[in-house]
């Protein structure tokens, strides 16, 4: 069980970040995280590195997601 310096610590950390939603086709979500670990990346980290990506791409620039 997580002790409340924990919890508490994970509270500051999670007010320094924004939150995106976005939706996708049901099924969708189940297809693009099979993919992601078999990358061996997580589903959140697979979308980042995506977006992270595009927008260098577009952009020539470098973003830390």
């Amino acid at each position: 069980m997580a002790t409340k310096a924990h919890l508490d610590a994970n509270k500051r950390y999670q007010e320094k970040l924004d939150r995106v939603v976005f939706y996708v086709r049901k099924g969708t979500k189940d297809t693009i995280k099979a993919h992601a670990e078999e990358q061996g990346e997580s589903l959140n980290g697979y979308i980042k590195k995506a977006v992270a990506d595009r927008y260098k791409g577009d952009t020539g620039n470098d973003i830390e997601l």
